[in-house]
Formats: C-alpha cells, structure tokens, sequence
C-alpha cells in the first residue's frame, strides 16, 4: 500500500503516503469490530486506500504538487480515478513494490540505513525489530530511519529499475533487507512467537518479485531464493505437536514440505550459473546439506564446516563463528566446539542473544557437566524473548537439574 500510494504521491510525500496507509487501517479496525473481518481482507484494505487517495488528491492537488510523472494526468479529474485504479491493478503494484524497494537503497544512505528504511516502510517491522535485526539500540535505528526518509523524499521520482547504472549496488541492498526479513520469521526477536512463517513467506514473495525481471535475477538473487525456500521446508518441524520449538535434533523431517526442498535444490542449481560466490550461496549449501540428510546424525558434518570456513571468509560474524562452532562440535565433540565458541572475536555482541548462552549449555551438557550447563541455560533464559524460547529454556534448566541430581546420588 506504501509503495502504490507513494508512485501516485510521490516519494517527496512519503509521509502522506504513511498516513493514507494509517487511516486505512484504523478504517478497518471500525467497521471490521462491526460488520466482522471481510473474506477478503488484502482486498478491503486496498480499496479503502485507494478511495482515501482519492480523496486527499481531490482535496490537495492545489495545495501540493504529487508524482511529477502524473502531475498532469492527477490534476484532471476526467483522468484522476482511471489512473489510481490502474495503478492499484496486481501487475501494477509488483511492479511499484520492486521500485520502492530500490528507491530506500538511495546512495546517499549508507547500506544499513538503506535496509532498516526498507524493513520499516514495506516489510513492516517495528523499531524494535529492526534493532534486534541489527542487534542495536532502539534509540539508533530511529534516528537512522528519521534521517533516512528526509533522504528519500528529497528524490523527485521512484528508481527506474530501466537502464539504471546503480542498479547493481541498490541490489545488494534489497537482498540484505529480504534476508533479514526472512530471518526475523525464522528465528527473530518477536514478543508474540519465534516462529512467523508470516514474515517468511512474505520475503519469499517479495524475492521472486526479484526473480521476476531479469535485471534483478541474478545467481546471488537465485541463492538467497534458494536459501529461503530450504529453510521455510523446515518450518512445519520447528514445532512440536504442542507447539514448543523443536530443535534440528528433534525434528521430525517427515513433516518437512518436499516441495520446497524440490524448489530450492533447483534455485540452488540455477544459482550456479555465474563466478560469483556470495554468503547466499554458501548458507543455501548448509541448508541443502542439513535437508539431504536422512537424519541429523547423517548429516556431512564435515562438508558443513568446510562451507562455514568459507563463510567467514567472505562473511564473518559473531552468529556465522557461533553456527560454525556448533558444526565443529558435531564433526570434532563438544569439547573442541566449545573451545570455538570461546575463541569468537566480538562474541561481546552476542551478549544479548539468547542462544549464544544456549549453545554453551548444550555442549556443556554433552561433556557431563549438568552444573555448568544449567547456569548456561538460566543466562538463556533470563534473555528469552518470547513464550516459546523461554519454555525451550526452561526444559533446557530442568534437564539439567536431573541430570545433576541423578549425578549426585
């Protein structure tokens, strides 16, 4: 709705385009808590932001100058309606999507700001959200979206995807923003849930939007596809029956979707076509790796470090020498994982990641230190984020607890 409204308003009427968007929600919550929620709800939505466009160019179009591009064609009314309903059309607003995207990566932002401008205007994500994506401060990311706007609207048009010589380095940016996206979904920070196939899929859609036209579908593009569809195969078994979180583990792969695995096994494939290799191509290797496996216990261990030795060539992070520990672990023992772990350089970043204290107590557990293990947990625990992580923690602690009293008698 952002982007649709923003090509009618222009980018320099961001704001406005926000608040047609705000209305129409709060529209929604009136008559939806009424009449009830509507079979098509997308549906409803768009059509009352539609009709409130509108009315604010009837209203404002004296007042305001909107798109340059349909200046004139907005300030007729014999064109005004045609013109708003085309540009609400489903082709119409792929396409306005794909060009929003690329307007956020401006050059004159710096690639974070470029991404936390993307997440907030069309993904949707919280300022909250957007600092735990970027493990930030809260008070950070809202002066880097403040000042990130009054970049954009300064741009008279949105980016024309056509022969653009900044296409290349805008996508890299478009790429970075749908990965978190997608991650957020997987794995994030949510109060509400760890898991939000929600976000996942919507990711997935806004990527094939990448797919889709040939400038934007690159191998690095097909990679980051093919990661999102091997991870989202596994997201039927990252909960269990009652709706606990289900470690790699403990999954059962039957309830894993085929078809996903299938898409992406082929996206993987068509990934390979250039010289390039990216962090998408070889975090899609790992997930292809996991997701070949009959079991986790057959998983090519080795193969999975040596795909994260690479990665943190091209791509080192305290998270990448967290995963890549634990591969250790499962390839060399728990000991010599936890070595890994306590050799990440700024591990002082994962300070606030639950799962870093978790990976600890896990390994500790595998050398028969119960003890050591649950104060492991317990720091997990007191960094939970939502209901389902604190109660995988809490079983975690429990465990523990049993395994050190039966130790003790």
């Amino acid at each position: 709705m952002v982007a649709v409204l923003t090509r009618i308003f222009g980018v320099h009427n961001l704001a406005l385009a926000e608040d047609v968007v705000q209305d129409a929600f709060c529209r929604a919550i009136e008559v939806w808590g009424v009449r009830g929620v509507p079979d098509n709800p997308s549906a409803w939505l768009m059509t009352t932001a539609k009709n409130r466009a509108l009315d604010v160019l009837r209203r404002e179009r004296t007042a305001r100058t909107f798109a340059p591009e349909l200046g004139r064609l907005l300030d007729t009314e014999w064109t005004l309606a045609p013109i708003v309903q085309e540009l609400f059309e489903p082709d119409a607003i792929k396409d306005d999507q794909l060009r929003m995207m690329f307007s956020c990566c401006h050059p004159r932002l710096a690639e974070e700001a470029q991404v936390a401008l993307m997440l907030h205007i069309l993904c949707g994500f919280s300022t909250s959200e957007i600092a735990a994506a970027f493990v930030s401060s809260r008070a950070a990311i809202e002066k880097r979206i403040s000042r990130a706007k009054k970049v954009l609207a300064g741009s008279k048009n949105l980016f024309d995807l056509s022969g653009a010589s900044d296409l290349p380095a805008r996508l890299s940016a478009v790429q970075r923003a749908l990965y978190l996206l997608f991650n957020e979904g997987y794995h994030g920070a949510s109060p509400e849930s760890a898991v939000r196939a929600d976000l996942c899929r919507e990711a997935m859609r806004l990527a094939a939007l990448l797919l889709q036209n040939p400038m934007t579908a690159t191998p690095a593009t097909y990679a980051l596809s093919a990661l999102m569809c091997l991870d989202a195969a596994r997201l039927p078994g990252r909960l269990d029956a009652a709706g606990n979180l289900s470690q790699l583990f403990d999954q059962d792969r039957s309830l894993w979707d085929r078809q996903l695995l299938a898409e992406g096994q082929k996206l993987l494939e068509f990934s390979a076509t250039g010289t390039e290799l990216t962090a998408y191509h070889l975090e899609a290797a790992i997930a292809f790796t996991h997701t070949s496996a009959p079991t986790a216990e057959e998983t090519d261990w080795r193969a999975v470090v040596s795909l994260y030795d690479r990665l943190m060539t091209i791509s080192p992070s305290p998270v990448v020498a967290l995963n890549r520990a634990i591969a250790i672990a499962q390839h060399q023992g728990p000991e010599r994982g936890l070595e890994e772990i306590r050799a990440i350089a700024g591990s002082d970043r994962l300070a606030g990641y639950p799962f870093y204290y978790a990976a600890l107590g896990m390994l500790e557990l595998r050398c028969y230190r119960p003890g050591v293990a649950r104060e492991h947990f317990r720091a997990a625990l007191a960094l939970a984020r939502n209901d389902m992580e604190r109660h995988f923690l809490e079983q975690r602690v429990e465990a523990c607890e049993s395994n050190n009293s039966q130790r003790s008698s």
